[in-house]
């Protein structure tokens, strides 16, 4: 594309990305609402989806990018290399999805609570299939959702089939960008589809065989909610590790330890055994819950063995 062939320039929303070549949504001018499939400037960075640019429009929706304007928060997470890459950004919430089955584990959200404190992102906590709730277990999540609700987390409740939750889901998401991560099988596929009900071919369907979600892109998408708000939905952003934090960076990723952290005995304490720990002393006190110190200590080791 020459300069002669370009529009004026103008704001639009990253909505895919594809290598060299974006897709573009203008968010104003005589285009806006329109995707324009984009090439990009050099000089110009990782961009990813959800990044807000400035852009030019060519012929038969065509265009280029030509800046990229502040993030105010990106969520990265490493490549096959180890490096840390950008994989979506201006994202407000992470959606926690868990549920009854299978069954949902402290430490596994307590590992994506982590990710979210140290990208800055806002983690809500939802309980799936709460349909499946009975009276076996029904005292186990009501005690989960109330242990990270003393934390300070936001956490709500919905299932698709009784249709309970969807609306305060969709209130709270309303005019904000989100993604949805989770372990496979806890029902991510039916809520987004649930929220997206003209998207589902693209979102992927459902495996009548495991009832677990499958995608059929590997590319972060961004998706209008119809009642307001987007959804950025990728495998990339759904599953995401802690393998290449370092351990100052795992602990400032538990926000219930941070009264207490920096007041040890000891400098380089490892809040293992030593005397005079802090946060040793908040367990006992009652003032940090012996789940979290456990889930601590697990995501600590296994930044040692190079797991998740």
């Amino acid at each position: 594309l020459t300069e002669g062939e370009l529009g004026p320039e103008q704001h639009g929303l990253i909505i895919c990305h594809f290598g060299t070549q974006v897709d573009v949504e203008a968010l104003d001018g005589p285009t806006q609402g329109e995707v324009h499939r984009c090439h990009l400037r050099a000089n110009l960075g990782s961009l990813v989806t959800g990044d807000k640019v400035v852009w030019r429009a060519g012929t038969q929706n065509t265009g280029v990018v030509v800046a990229v304007l502040d993030r105010h928060t990106v969520l990265s997470r490493p490549n096959l290399h180890g490096d840390i890459r950008p994989v979506a950004a201006n994202i407000d919430y992470i959606v926690i999805v868990v549920a009854p089955e299978p069954q949902a584990f402290a430490n596994l959200i307590d590992r994506y609570l982590v990710a979210s404190e140290v990208c800055g992102i806002e983690p809500v906590l939802l309980l799936n299939k709460t349909d499946l709730l009975n009276d076996s277990n029904r005292e186990h999540f009501d005690s989960l959702l109330e242990t990270y609700d003393k934390i300070g987390y936001r956490t709500l409740s919905a299932s698709i089939y009784s249709e309970q939750g969807l609306d305060e889901l969709k209130g709270l998401l309303n005019k904000r960008i989100s993604v949805f991560v989770g372990q496979s099988g806890v029902g991510k596929s039916s809520i987004i589809q649930s929220l997206l009900p003209e998207e589902e071919l693209k979102v992927g369907e459902l495996s009548i065989a495991t009832g677990k979600g499958k995608h059929t892109t590997t590319a972060a998408k961004l998706f209008h909610f119809p009642g307001g708000g987007d959804l950025i939905d990728s495998p990339g952003i759904r599953e995401f590790g802690l393998w290449h934090m370092d351990p100052g960076e795992v602990l400032s990723g538990f926000k219930d330890f941070r009264d207490f952290v920096g007041y040890c005995r000891f400098r380089d304490c490892h809040h293992e055994r030593e005397p005079g720990c802090a946060l040793l002393q908040a367990v006992d006190d009652g003032h940090i819950s012996q789940t979290r110190m456990d889930s601590y200590k697990r995501i600590i080791n296994s930044l040692d063995e190079g797991k998740w």
